[in-house]
């Protein structure tokens, strides 16, 4: 079963807690399929088609103190063996974890 991971911070603070992801990498191992850190939400395009159009926003969709810092796919048995590898990540220390199954 595959699950989006969300990985979620408040920008102010991240890098308070020791922040080691290879460590996480190595320990998810195969279960971990891919992830990537993402640009900073300055960098972020929201659109919404409508009408015949789109609108087109700079800056993330939602305002919120709490950031998507980064992503990865999980393939895990089932709900329970996805939060025993996303609460290992370094970032579940000061930030969020959200973990969607994906609809296959």
């Amino acid at each position: 079963m595959k699950f989006l991971m969300w990985v979620c911070v408040d920008p102010e603070l991240a890098g308070t807690a020791e922040d080691k992801p290879d460590d996480w990498v190595a320990v998810a191992g195969s279960r971990r399929l891919e992830g990537h850190q993402l640009r900073p939400v300055s960098d972020a395009t929201t659109l919404w088609p409508r009408d015949g159009g789109t609108f087109v926003s700079d800056g993330p969709f939602a305002e919120t103190k709490e950031q998507i810092a980064g992503y990865d796919i999980l393939d895990c048995a089932d709900l329970a063996e996805a939060i025993d590898v996303a609460a290992a990540h370094p970032v579940a220390k000061f930030g969020a974890i959200e973990l969607r199954p994906v609809w296959e």
